[in-house]
């Protein structure tokens, strides 16, 4: 069976070797260096822009815990990782040069793939579109057009998102404005006039990520980082997320002088998102800044605010549980195309789709890991979702299911770590 892998990058070439090592004839197109992008340097494959980290192998660290999976998995791209890997502790850090040429090296050796340069202007089908946060506007108005208009972004802007066990309770209220929904579907940090102000000095003077020029993009004003809104004026946020009016504190029965407020980013509530707050601040300004905020003294960040240019997929309203479109052809999506943050999380959805691809066109059925292993909890984020409210998401321990009964706080990793990779060897085998 031929099959057609577009994209390059890591999920291309994870998708691409898994398609082939269960049989498939693969075409993987790559456009470089026939059209180029504004961040690529080579025409390499799989060429690293943002950073020469895949993070942490800590088994206790969410992404250490997802590269063992992925390992289990058949990745090919972590093995080569190692190869390159240069020093940086028990992060997975790799030299650019050397990783992108021996994963070319190894791409170009499989007998049953074929690698053409050029754009792709329409969408595969059997394939898998991974073409990442710069696909080509001809591929983007395809994908589009495929899918429906309001199935592809183009400007990424992300609020942080904290942990529900890293916050004071006995501070935040839960409470929507005005009673709407449930009428606690938010939990609210209420901030006296001091606390204001402070926190309005702290959010101006902190320092922002500049970054590549292809990050570089227009604000819209319906997504104005918080602290641009600070320094348009004082009174500015008071006025848009931080509006105090129909959240009155139950402690004194009265609005306070403004109100953050976290929304529940997954069904079990243990992840939040402060609304409104999109950022380019760098992370360690985060953390101090946001760290302010009464209640979040102690707040541990799953993932951190930004602003970007950035292409993905609506994934909840567009795609199924195994990446695959809704509408049951053969067509997968990867990478950060999905909706997805990170080198790891991107070659992982990538693995997936190839395997999952190999297995409809073999009959049989398509899998995904539980949610109770890291690469699972991923995946589920990707399909329940808000589709109204959906943001690109990292691998974090917010993803997985709940554990069950109590567990010290100190014991929390190590025991999530140890039920993911058990639950995950008892799904493998099913492969």
């Amino acid at each position: 069976m031929n099959v057609t892998v577009v994209g390059g990058g890591l999920a291309g070439c994870e998708a691409a070797w898994a398609l082939a090592e269960r049989g498939c004839d693969v075409t993987l197109w790559e456009m470089r260096p026939v059209v180029r992008t504004p961040a690529h340097q080579t025409d390499r494959l799989a060429e690293l822009v943002c950073s020469n980290t895949f993070k942490s192998v800590d088994l206790e660290n969410a992404h250490g815990l997802l590269k063992a999976e992925l390992r289990d998995l058949g990745s090919i791209l972590l093995p080569i990782a190692d190869l390159a890997r240069v020093p940086g502790g028990t992060a997975l850090a790799v030299d650019r040069e050397v990783f992108a040429s021996l994963v070319q090296e190894k791409i170009l050796s499989h007998p049953r793939i074929r690698v053409e340069r050029g754009e792709v202007t329409d969408i595969p089908s059997p394939g898998i579109v991974a073409t990442g946060p710069l696909t080509s506007e001809a591929l983007a108005q395809a994908i589009a057009s495929r899918l429906g208009t309001g199935a592809l972004a183009f400007y990424d802007a992300i609020a942080p998102i904290v942990s529900v066990e890293s916050l004071d309770h006995n501070v935040l209220y839960a409470m929507s404005r005005w009673g709407k929904g449930d009428g606690d579907d938010y939990l609210n940090a209420p901030m006296s006039l001091a606390q204001y102000e402070g926190f309005i000095d702290a959010l101006v003077a902190a320092d922002q990520f500049h970054g590549h020029e292809f990050d570089a993009v227009p604000y819209f004003e319906g997504c104005l980082p918080v602290e641009e809104m600070a320094k348009r004026g004082r009174e500015t946020p008071r006025f848009g997320p931080m509006k105090p009016i129909g959240l009155p504190d139950p402690k004194t029965g009265r609005d306070a002088h403004a109100v953050v407020q976290l929304r529940r980013e997954d069904k079990a509530g243990q992840m939040w998102n402060l609304v409104g707050f999109q950022t380019r601040l760098r992370m360690p300004e985060q953390q101090k800044v946001f760290r302010m905020i009464p209640g979040l003294e102690a707040a541990e960040f799953l993932r951190y605010g930004s602003i970007h240019r950035n292409s993905y997929l609506n994934a909840p309203a567009a795609l199924g549980p195994a990446l695959q479109v809704k509408n049951g052809v053969p067509l997968f999506f990867a990478g950060q195309l999905t909706g997805v943050e990170g080198y790891t999380e991107s070659l992982g959805t990538g693995l997936l789709a190839g395997i999952n691809l190999a297995r409809l066109l073999a009959g049989q059925p398509l899998v995904t890991p539980p949610p109770t292993t890291m690469l699972g909890g991923l995946l589920r984020y990707l399909r329940e979702a808000d589709p109204a409210h959906f943001q690109p998401m990292n691998g974090n321990f917010g993803l997985l299911d709940p554990l069950e009964g109590k567990v010290k706080k100190a014991e929390r990793k190590a025991t999530l770590v140890a039920r993911a990779r058990r639950d995950f060897a008892a799904w493998r085998p099913a492969l």
